[in-house]
């Protein structure tokens, strides 16, 4: 496809131990995505980007596609669940989704790059590696979303899925930087950081159509409440250019509502005119 400084088109499955010696001879690899490789300045480290492309995807072709970008991207985390939910929605007999592109970003230390600064001593003892959000969204701004767009078949689209601090993290780009992305699936966040410092924030102005869909399930009463008041925050909102939906899953609890939530997220975004 290309020529990376180092960066290995690899089988997905090379990212788990499960050998492929005594199959039959015809067994081999199943493959799922890429596996890439950035190295940030702004984070003074390289970044696993697990890749995947829709079916059809040529870099010699016109076509540009979304973009989702995956917080907890590393594939034993969220990747591999949320690609078969892409592809899955994007059959010709669902249409519920584009054809997309799937970046999962591989974590190396979520606490660190998903949470602002706590004035709470309790977070600091804690979290002791936390506050580093400010630098992390700087390499999503200057470093990733360039090197999508410059190395894959990027659209203008983009999409951002994030829970828990990954939600929290979600909120914050809104809040300071929406136009990162047009599109935000926000599930569980973990507002009560910081003694809910981030709904307290003076929020920047919505410049391009954007859609919000925020879901919580049956979780502390803490993290149900942050995201009620979230939502109202939300729809309170008097700029014509945001499109907001709250989803309450009961059935569901922090480690099982995120598959459901992208799902119901997808549907949403389904509906409207973008």
């Amino acid at each position: 496809m290309r020529s990376f400084l180092f960066s290995l088109t690899l089988l997905l499955s090379a990212s788990f131990s499960s050998p492929l010696s005594a199959q039959s001879p015809h067994t081999k690899a199943f493959q799922l995505g890429l596996i890439d490789e950035i190295h940030s300045g702004i984070l003074n480290e390289k970044r696993t980007l697990n890749i995947y492309l829709p079916e059809g995807y040529s870099p010699d072709s016109a076509a540009v596609y979304p973009v989702i970008y995956l917080l907890d991207g590393s594939a034993d985390e969220d990747f591999i669940h949320v690609v078969g939910l892409a592809q899955f929605c994007n059959f010709p007999w669902i249409e519920l989704l584009p054809k997309s592109i799937v970046v999962g970003i591989g974590n190396v230390d979520r606490r660190r790059d998903f949470t602002y600064p706590s004035s709470v001593e309790k977070d600091k003892k804690d979290f002791p590696t936390t506050g580093g959000s400010e630098r992390f969204i700087d390499f999503l701004e200057k470093e990733l979303q360039p090197f999508i767009q410059q190395h894959y078949k990027a659209g203008k689209d983009k999409l951002l899925i994030g829970q828990s601090l990954g939600g929290l993290l979600a909120v914050e780009i809104l809040f300071k930087k929406p136009a990162l992305f047009n599109q935000y699936v926000i599930v569980s966040p973990s507002l009560w950081w910081d003694n809910e410092s981030l709904l307290q924030l003076q929020r920047a102005a919505i410049t391009q159509k954007t859609a919000v869909f925020l879901a919580v399930g049956k979780e502390e009463k803490v993290m149900e409440q942050d995201a009620k008041k979230l939502n109202r925050q939300l729809q309170n909102n008097k700029s014509p250019l945001l499109q907001t939906h709250f989803s309450f899953l009961k059935k569901e609890n922090h480690a099982t509502i995120l598959h459901h939530a992208v799902f119901r997220a997808f549907e949403y975004f389904h509906t409207l005119d973008f």
